[in-house]
Formats: C-alpha cells, structure tokens, sequence
C-alpha cells in the first residue's frame, strides 16, 4: 500500500484509512467475527492508518479495537476522537463538550478501552462553540507533552477554527466528509485553511456512505436500525433524485475499468497529496476492493471531467439531520 505524509511534519501513514465506525453502530447489524477478519486483512493490506472514536458503541469500537490489537499495537497508526457526548436515553441526542477536563477524562478512558499507552492521533470530533477553541487545544497539547498523545487533530472544524487552533498547537489532520457527492471543503474555505498550515485533510465518508458504489438502489436495502434511514440524502424524492449521481458514477467507472467504489475513491486520492480518504466497511470483500482503488490512476484530464460533472451543489439534502448540521464547519 502507497503512503502519504500526515501533515506538513508528520509521518507517513496508508494512503487509505480504513473507518471502523460502522463495525459497532450505525450501519445496520454488527458481526465481530467478521469485524475482526476486516481489521486483519487490512493489515495483511497494508491499511495500517485506522480510525476510531468514543462515540461510536458508544465505547464499543475503541474496545474491538483494543481487543484486535493486543500484542501488536505497533502495527497500526491509531486514531481516535473525544467531543461528541451520547446520551444513554436517547440514542439520536448528541451533545458536544471542549472543555479541558472533559478533554483529560476522554483521553484517559479512551487509553484504557484501546488497551495502549498513547494514541498515535487525537481528534477534537466536533467543536464546543461555547469553549473557545484555544483552551481546548491547549488542554490537548498538554497530552502530547505527556506523551499520552502523539499528534493532535479537528474534525468537521471551519476555516477559522482550524487557523486559531494551529496558532495553539500544531495541528497535525482535519477529518472532515469529503466526495462527489460532498465538496462542501472546496466551498467553505475548510480545504484551503489546512494547506495554509500544512495539514492533511482526511476525508470521511468518500463512498457518500456506501451510496456511491451503487450497492444501495432502494430505502429497503437498509436494516431497519441502519442510520441511514433517516439521513435526508436518503430519504423520500432525495434518494431517487441522488441515484442519478451514482449512474454518472457508474458510467465513468466502466470507462475506466474499475468499480464504481474504486472510480469515488480514486478522485478523493488524486485531489492531492495531502488528502487521505478513510473508506469504511466490517466486510473483508468490500475491503479488498477499496484498497484497489490506490492503483487506479486519474489523469488531469480525467479528473477535469469528473469535476464538471459533479459540481459541489450535486447532491440533494442535507449531509446530517437538523439537529446535527449545527455542529459541522464550527
């Protein structure tokens, strides 16, 4: 597997990440069994850059993935999150915290789910507006003196935050969604702010969450716990007027040679080198074929016409449901 530099001084990581969200909640049924044979062969890969949070379980991914990794914690550049608080009565509700010792309690707790002693990269999941971004960073940076932490990182951050957080502390990566169906980075300045200070973008969801491989025709396709449900992308007269994105997905991917999934992935790899898709899937097969799309090439040329065809307004519907939108591009 090709690497790429995370950050301006950074090391080197995958070229491709691999999300393990969906291996705990989310998407639809969890198989451990087939979990664990994912994370594997995604060594065996060469997918070495994996992506965590606290939220997701909550709690359970970062324990699948402590368990995985018992013995052999060097074989992976771990990323996790703190910044999203659930509430266990109420599976929808989301909440957001910045404050300092919410940052020292989420690090200890992650640390010991992960079963490590550091956490290669540290992401703020979402930005606390009533927390100024500099005390939060602060608090973060703390943990790389420590040596609890090695690298720091925001997720879904807006331009500003970004500038005034890597006035703090070197900021090291921005997770935020990225692909056809979302160029939302290009517009809000978001892309631009991290190549002013030499931060790598790692992008989220570059399959529009499964939608762009063209596996999903139809609501029913999903399980009946399956968040996608009730995302806006995917529901009602949104969902039938967004198929028409993956048939131009579809068409392109048959010029190349390649899979639909492969042709998505390809064009997140080629907007530069600082962009680092993180596919996700708990299914070896789908796997094995993202990691393919490392050796599919887009040309100039190629990607020139992608872009034309699949403008930052493409999509219909929000990314988020209402009551999640308000904590994007803080």
């Amino acid at each position: 597997m090709k690497t790429r530099q995370l950050g301006k001084n950074g090391p080197q990581v995958s070229i491709q990440g691999l999300g393990c969200m969906g291996m705990s909640e989310f998407y639809g049924p969890g198989d451990e069994k087939e979990s664990v044979a994912t994370l594997e062969r995604a060594l065996d890969l060469g997918i070495t850059f994996w992506d965590t949070s606290d939220a997701y379980g909550p709690h359970t991914n970062e324990e699948l993935l402590g368990r995985t990794l018992k013995g052999r914690r060097d074989a992976v550049f771990l990323a996790t999150k703190f910044g999203i608080v659930r509430d266990p009565g109420d599976p929808l509700k989301r909440g957001v915290s910045g404050r300092p010792e919410y940052v020292r309690a989420s690090v200890e707790a992650s640390l010991r789910r992960l079963q490590t002693d550091h956490i290669d990269l540290y992401y703020q999941h979402r930005v606390d507006r009533t927390v100024p971004i500099e005390e939060t960073v602060g608090a973060m940076a703390r943990l790389v003196d420590e040596g609890k932490v090695r690298y720091l990182g925001l997720s879904e951050a807006s331009a500003e935050s970004i500038r005034r957080a890597a006035a703090t502390h070197p900021i090291a990566a921005l997770q935020s969604e990225y692909s056809l169906w979302t160029r939302d980075p290009e517009t809000t300045g978001t892309l631009a702010a991290c190549r002013e200070h030499g931060i790598a973008f790692v992008a989220y969801s570059p399959l529009g969450r499964g939608f762009l491989t063209g596996a999903i025709t139809k609501p029913e396709d999903f399980a009946e716990d399956d968040y996608r449900r009730i995302n806006p992308r995917f529901t009602g007269e949104n969902f039938t007027k967004n198929l028409a994105i993956v048939e131009k997905v579809r068409r392109f991917a048959a010029d190349k040679g390649c899979t639909p999934g492969q042709l998505a992935l390809a064009w997140v790899i080629a907007r530069g080198d600082d962009v680092i898709p993180i596919p996700g899937t708990k299914r070896v097969k789908y796997l094995e074929e993202n990691a393919g799309a490392a050796e599919v090439e887009l040309s100039a040329a190629e990607v020139a016409e992608i872009d034309a065809v699949f403008p930052p307004d493409a999509a219909v519907g929000d990314r988020y449901a209402s009551n999640m939108m308000g904590s994007v591009n803080a």
